[in-house]
């Protein structure tokens, strides 16, 4: 028979109104989702809630339970755009940002003079809105009057606006989901080298070891926790890439005008399954849950990978 203490009671009374919250608005709608993304041609309003008896699953009615929703996703051609898409972002950004966020937060831990000074530089972008940083890169990236063609003398030369190609606008997203997330990546390693015993690095100086082997054998595999933690993260982060998108290009569009889908991602192509007519809220649902499987999958991988290469 369970007993319960008189500091477990304490407990869930303290944890009751948080554990009500996240059942109510995390919880409740991701099992809603789920069931939403068997549902065929569901609806919050149609027939009475008797005609189908388990209607109140997903708080609407539907008329058939299949795969129908998953069917309609895989055959659109926006939903592979979006995968495109996603997936180049993922497999370029995080590891760019991760290695330079390692390497400028190794440079930050051996300058002791200005650090804080550094520190404060490289997290404002963590602390800035995104639609403002958008913006920022929005006039830097400007055809016309943007920095980065007046460095370079190619002023005309469309990034992110009418006429830019597809190569030239996933750069400029690429820039800015790697300035973007550098902020938070440097503040960690940056807490994990100031935490490691200043030994090791001592007996690699007896021995006069290299810098760059002192950073492979030393620094590296005692981050790797972290490292770990970081990359699992970003690649979470980057597949659910939205508003990095629309702060870049503006007015809900995926990319310059005249092709306003050429840098679609996966939320993407799920938030606008949520405003297409006729209420298609179980091909919504199915794109989050493919979305989700997808993340899942990478995500045990890591951890497959990391019981070799991490060391706690």
């Amino acid at each position: 028979m369970l007993e319960f203490k008189k500091d477990d009671v304490k407990a869930w009374i303290v944890l009751a109104p948080t554990l009500l919250l996240m059942a109510l608005f995390t919880f409740w709608p991701i099992v809603n989702s789920f069931a939403m993304s068997f549902l065929e041609g569901f609806s919050f309003t149609g027939m009475p809630p008797e005609i189908h008896p388990y209607s109140w699953i997903a708080g609407g009615t539907f008329e058939s339970v299949g795969f129908a929703n998953f069917v309609q996703v895989f055959k659109d051609p926006d939903f592979w755009l979006a995968l495109k898409n996603t997936f180049l972002m993922v497999i370029i950004s995080v590891p760019i940002s991760v290695i330079l966020g390692l390497l400028i937060a190794v440079a930050l831990n051996g300058v002791k003079k200005f650090q804080s000074f550094f520190q404060t530089v490289f997290f404002l972008p963590y602390v800035t809105n995104t639609i403002a940083l958008g913006l920022v890169f929005g006039s830097v990236f400007h055809s016309e009057y943007g920095l980065i063609n007046k460095l370079f003398n190619t002023v005309g030369v469309a990034w992110i606006n009418s006429g830019a190609t597809w190569g030239r606008a996933m750069v400029v997203l690429m820039a800015y989901t790697v300035w973007n997330g550098l902020a938070f990546k440097i503040l960690v390693f940056l807490s994990g080298l100031q935490s490691i015993d200043k030994q090791y690095y001592q007996a690699a100086q007896v021995d006069a070891t290299p810098r760059w082997r002192v950073f492979l054998k030393i620094t590296v595999p005692l981050l790797s926790p972290m490292i770990l933690y970081i990359t699992i993260t970003s690649f979470i982060g980057a597949f659910k890439a939205y508003s990095s998108v629309i702060a870049i290009f503006g007015n809900g569009r995926y990319g310059p005008v005249g092709n306003d889908k050429m840098l679609i991602t996966i939320v993407g192509f799920i938030y606008d399954k949520l405003w297409e007519s006729s209420m298609p809220f179980g091909v919504a649902s199915a794109g989050s849950l493919i979305l989700f499987i997808i993340i899942m999958l990478i995500t045990l991988v890591q951890f497959q990978v990391s019981k070799k290469r991490v060391h706690y």
